[in-house]
């Protein structure tokens, strides 16, 4: 049987700002990246985002991410190789102590954002974040966009890692996501998204925003919860892949 990932972005509330609707979303998926407090999230919010999980049943990872609140994270910084390494147990450390006292075992780890997008092109950058999580555990699965960088890096370590497809995201010629800045880079139509994620679990192929047929090769669907309309498109896109045989299950059922 085919098995496929669902996982999500969790615990972005900072203080007072709520972001998301966690507590509807998990309820569809099957596993969670928690911010670490330096790009979205603080101490409570991570507390509460890993009880949520756990009584959901859910696994958890960390989600690590630049120091860049004002910016979520979403800007590029010119960071060094030593820099990236600590930046990355820095705050695995940070996620371990609030799992660890909560029962729960970090299944992975998945940078956030520019963090994510630098390291899936720079070799450097991918092989310091890895070597820090394979450092800090080598049992933890590495989650990163499918064919990248990270992936040759954690390969390279003997890492356990999980290849990662974007449900609402376009893709360019390269296997990369298309800039969030391009036109038609995220994809609104709930059918369209669903559709290229069943045709590319079955056959191991997305098209291109350019109409090139890419080969990729996929462990987890990434899909957001920001809001009612993406609630529902998590719960639309369980219920279609169940549909169609396809089995839900964390990264730890399927990257053994």
């Amino acid at each position: 049987m085919l098995k496929i990932d669902l996982n999500c972005d969790l615990g972005e509330s900072f203080g007072n700002y709520k972001i998301g609707l966690d507590e509807q979303v998990i309820q569809s998926v099957s596993s969670v990246n928690i911010a670490c407090g330096w790009h979205a999230g603080d101490p409570v919010v991570l507390e509460k985002t890993i009880r949520l999980a756990k009584e959901n049943g859910v696994a958890v990872g960390a989600h690590p991410g630049f120091p860049d609140l004002l910016g979520f994270g979403r800007r590029n910084m010119a960071i060094s190789t030593e820099e990236a390494y600590a930046y990355t147990k820095y705050q695995l450390g940070a996620f371990y102590a609030f799992a660890k006292t909560n029962g729960m075992t970090i299944q992975h780890v998945k940078p956030h954002g520019a963090f994510y997008n630098m390291a899936g092109k720079d070799q450097k950058l991918a092989q310091a974040i890895c070597k820090a999580i394979y450092d800090f555990d080598r049992e933890i699965i590495l989650l990163a966009l499918a064919g990248s960088r990270m992936i040759e890096a954690a390969e390279e370590l003997g890492m356990k890692a999980a290849q990662e497809f974007f449900a609402d995201r376009a893709y360019d010629d390269d296997g990369n996501l298309a800039p969030r800045s391009m036109e038609g880079s995220v994809i609104h139509d709930t059918n369209v998204a669903i559709s290229r994620v069943i045709t590319m679990i079955k056959t191991g192929k997305v098209v291109s925003f350019t109409g090139k047929e890419i080969n990729l090769k996929c462990d987890s669907i990434c899909v957001h919860g920001d809001n009612s309309s993406a609630v529902e498109f998590v719960r639309t896109i369980r219920e279609r892949l169940i549909k169609e045989g396809i089995c839900i299950a964390p990264l730890h059922d399927i990257c053994k």
